[in-house]
């Protein structure tokens, strides 16, 4: 493929004028290059406003494009040059004809795959659309099961804009998966699947769904975005995420985004089902959460972030003070009785020695400073904690890149007085997977030897208090906080209850055959100890080949 990289340069800038913007699937690997130029450059702002996910396409282009322009100095490894190419080659609707031509596909087949990543795109005036297949099939063995695990998953997915002014973006896809015994067993105690809605199940112990998701992005005014549809987002600069993750369903959602000088300003509104058991169709009762998420560049290295949020619930109307987009909302829950979920939080993110970034998050549900200092576990003191580093081009190695990561998570946080408020949706956590009660540490190994080659390599420990009997310990955010589950205001300490630990390892090879399409294989092996109650103990292996095609990985890290 050809690509006139200083061309490109030269004829991108006056195309990004006042224009709409899709943003980057799920998963997508230029996630990779993007947090590789944000540490590298240290102090470009386009890339520092990244803790907000899923990335606006055109921001993301506008950044990647204008980063050798603010940093000639700073040469790529020929691996991160490919994967340049390739960012642009997957976000070409933000390309004019002249650069969409330098990367035409030299076979295109009839009118399909005209460039290199896309089966079939328009690009007319006032008019794009890009149409992709979805695919992913995954074969797996577990040791101590007879039965074969399976993944079989086929949709499509659109994007597209009109009249430079609307984004629009959609994708379907039918899934059909066998789990793992330990997924099986979550999936039994919640009654969901993780990252699913509604399934069925499928050749006794199998789940089949539909993963549906659709949204319109315009602009109110140069400076600010609207989306309104039904997807996922994440907020932080972690594996995890202690404010919101991608880890569970989709969610109707109303994201308005203010990006100008130092300032990254984000209103979500989200409408969520509560928790309630499997049964007859009919139909769910709804909750709602409300988050605002400020990000302001402090210093050209030094980015700060405010987080707050809200969960609530009516039976007979809609909480419409909550749609103030600049208010405390833990004054409008303080004025409305303190009965919904009010959390609040901060975040950092500090590049440093162009090699490293630190990162982190603080969340705060609900304290009591005496309580605090009395020392004696009072059951209300209810917070989280995120630290973690990324070092890229490791020890002098071209694109070997290490993460370490420890979140630790008190008991109860994110829980409430009833179904209604808890951080939740869907049966699932809206934050991290483990829910509360526990410590954790994750270290990953990420290289790219070659363009196409990537090896991944992850460990992750982590230790949680369980529940005894009918008695909550805290770490299980679907039960209700008071009496009975919880027994008793004092001694609830990190890992209270009965302790478990389990520790995961696991190894992924994969090679990208063509734009988007990877051959993978994978081992994993997973330890859970109870040493309380050894029965309880189980060990498994995992091993796993598949094809991806325009997807993400399905993983089940808890």
């Amino acid at each position: 493929m050809q690509f006139k990289q200083t061309l490109l340069i030269l004829i991108l800038c006056p195309v990004f004028a006042f224009s709409q913007s899709t943003y980057l699937t799920q998963g997508s690997k230029e996630n990779i290059l993007i947090e590789r130029l944000e540490i590298l450059g240290q102090k470009d702002s386009i890339l520092n406003f990244s803790k907000t996910k899923p990335i606006n396409r055109l921001q993301l282009v506008r950044g990647a494009t204008s980063f050798k322009q603010l940093h000639p100095g700073i040469i790529l490894s020929k691996t991160d040059e490919h994967n340049l190419q390739s960012l642009y080659v997957n976000n070409i609707e933000y390309l004019s004809d002249t650069q969409r031509a330098a990367i035409k596909s030299k076979r295109a087949i009839w009118r399909f795959y005209t460039t290199p990543a896309n089966l079939y795109e328009v690009h007319v005036e006032d008019f794009d659309l890009v149409i992709n297949p979805i695919i992913q099939f995954q074969y797996m063995k577990e040791s101590d099961n007879d039965e074969s695990l399976f993944l079989n998953s086929r949709g499509v997915g659109i994007r597209g804009r009109i009249a430079n002014k609307i984004g629009f973006a959609a994708s379907i896809v039918d899934n059909q998966e066998r789990d793992p015994l330990y997924v099986q067993a979550w999936e039994d105690k919640f009654q969901s699947v993780p990252g699913a809605g509604y399934y069925k199940n499928f050749k006794g112990t199998g789940f089949d769904y539909f993963d549906a998701r659709g949204y319109f992005t315009f602009n109110v005014t140069k400076y600010i975005d609207v989306a309104f549809g039904y997807d996922r987002n994440f907020i932080g600069s972690g594996y995890r995420s202690l404010f919101l993750s991608d880890f569970g369903n989709n969610t109707l959602f109303l994201k308005l985004n203010t990006r100008i000088w130092k300032i990254n300003y984000q209103n979500l509104f989200m409408e969520l089902q509560q928790t309630e058991p499997r049964g007859p169709d009919r139909l769910l009762r709804k909750k709602y959460a409300a988050f605002h998420h400020l990000d302001v560049n402090v210093t050209k290295k030094l980015n700060i972030g405010l987080f707050e949020g809200v969960m609530f619930g009516r039976s007979d109307h809609f909480e419409f003070g909550y749609l103030n987009p600049v208010i405390f909302y833990r004054s409008i829950e303080q004025q409305n009785g303190s009965f919904d979920n009010s959390v609040a939080g901060i975040d950092f993110k500090l590049n440093t020695l162009k090699k490293v970034q630190f990162y982190g998050q603080f969340l705060l549900d609900e304290f009591n400073l005496e309580q605090i200092k009395d020392n004696d576990g009072w059951w209300a003191n209810k917070w989280g904690l995120q630290i973690g580093g990324k070092y890229i081009n490791a020890f002098g190695i071209k694109n070997l890149d290490l993460q370490l990561e420890y979140n630790r998570v008190r008991p109860f946080t994110y829980s409430h007085r009833d179904s209604v408020a808890n951080y939740t949706h869907y049966n699932q956590p809206l934050a991290h997977p483990l829910g509360a009660n526990f410590s954790e540490t994750i270290g990953i190994l990420r290289y790219q030897p070659a363009p196409k080659w990537m090896l991944l390599a992850k460990a992750m420990y982590w230790k949680q208090g369980l529940d005894t009997g009918s008695r909550s310990f805290g770490s299980n955010i679907f039960l209700p906080n008071t009496s009975p589950p919880r027994q008793g205001d004092y001694g609830y300490e990190i890992v209270s209850g009965i302790e478990s630990t389990t520790a995961t390892l696991s190894f992924l090879l994969s090679y990208e055959l063509k734009e988007n399409l990877f051959i993978e294989s994978s081992l994993t092996h997973r330890n859970f100890e109870v040493p309380a109650n050894t029965s309880l103990s189980a060990s498994t292996t995992i091993v796993a080949f598949g094809i991806r095609w325009n997807m993400h990985r399905r993983l089940f890290e808890f």
